[in-house]
């Protein structure tokens, strides 16, 4: 039995079969985040505070000394008291989110139970119902314009089941001072094009967190014997007699690689979160969580 398998490249056509085909599961992805948001919610608040934001956020008493230009006197006619309309504070309040398209990503080993494109929607999806919850606008670029609904997350769900972009790293034309950006990838391009992006992002004041995501045989490189590489994306073809020989030097350069994306992300104040896809999805919303409210700065966090 092959450790794991892809979808392979096609005509278009065939690949507009297999947009359809995705499209058709994104529901299923979006109960499976709802679910997982569910048993990790207890407790948690927003970042949702008052502040110079033009939206409304909430009325509250008058205290004497604040300003009476802010009184609602349309709401305090109701009663005896008087109110002022307080408005929501918007400063790093949008966060973009991002899962790699990149053909990589469809790749399952038999030791996942999902692929890592699955588990990237799902932590995406997850996460715009985490923070939708809590108040925040959030965007995905090309797709949609940042938000702040409740149904945030379903209306990003219907977004994608009718487009998603292609491009390799998320577009960057709408990002912005003080936003926020989540990106979840496997981290296969090549090296110098990835750090190219978090630089020139990271240089705009755009916070970012990468979420590295891995099949766990790209990990451990568990092939042994005659074995044949496929490359998803180029369709190159590497047949190696004795696969277990490659097994050391290939953990050593993939174990390199994380390594400099996180460091290269602790320097520009980015936060780093490796994620097997044979692991809970609730243990990297978690980690992701706690980084998105500032909980701690800790970078490379084992997820």
């Amino acid at each position: 039995m092959p450790i794991g398998s892809s979808v392979e490249l096609t005509d278009a056509p065939d690949a507009l079969v297999r947009a359809r085909q995705r499209a058709v599961l994104m529901p299923d992805l979006l109960v499976d985040a709802q679910r997982i948001v569910s048993t990790v919610i207890a407790g948690w608040h927003g970042r949702r505070r008052r502040g110079i934001g033009e939206d409304f956020w909430q009325f509250r008493p008058f205290v004497e000394g604040e300003q009476v230009s802010r009184i609602d006197w349309r709401r305090s006619a109701r009663d005896d008291h008087v109110y002022l309309r307080d408005r929501e504070w918007e400063a790093a309040h949008t966060v973009w989110l991002w899962a790699d398209p990149s053909p990589s990503m469809r790749y399952q080993s038999t030791q996942a139970p999902v692929s890592k494109e699955s588990r990237a929607l799902v932590l995406v999806l997850a996460l715009a119902e985490l923070l939708s919850r809590s108040g925040e606008r959030i965007g995905y670029p090309g797709v949609i314009e940042p938000i702040a609904a409740r149904n945030a997350a379903e209306r990003l769900a219907a977004a994608l089941m009718n487009d998603r972009p292609e491009h390799r790293f998320a577009p960057d034309d709408r990002l912005r001072r003080f936003s926020e950006i989540v990106i979840v990838s496997d981290c296969l391009d090549p090296l110098d094009d990835i750090l190219a992006f978090v630089d020139k992002v990271g240089r705009r004041g755009i916070r970012g967190h990468l979420v590295m995501i891995a099949d766990p045989a790209e990990e451990t490189f568990p092939y042994a014997g005659r074995t044949e590489f496929r490359d998803p994306e180029g369709g190159g073809r590497l047949t190696a007699g004795r696969a277990e020989t490659l097994r050391q030097e290939y953990t050593e350069l993939y174990q390199a690689r994380r390594e400099i994306l996180a460091d290269h992300c602790r320097r520009l104040g980015w936060s780093f979160v490796p994620h097997r896809t044979d692991r809970l999805a609730s243990e990297a919303l978690v980690a992701l969580h706690t980084r998105l409210s500032g909980m701690t700065q800790s970078a490379g966090h084992r997820s």
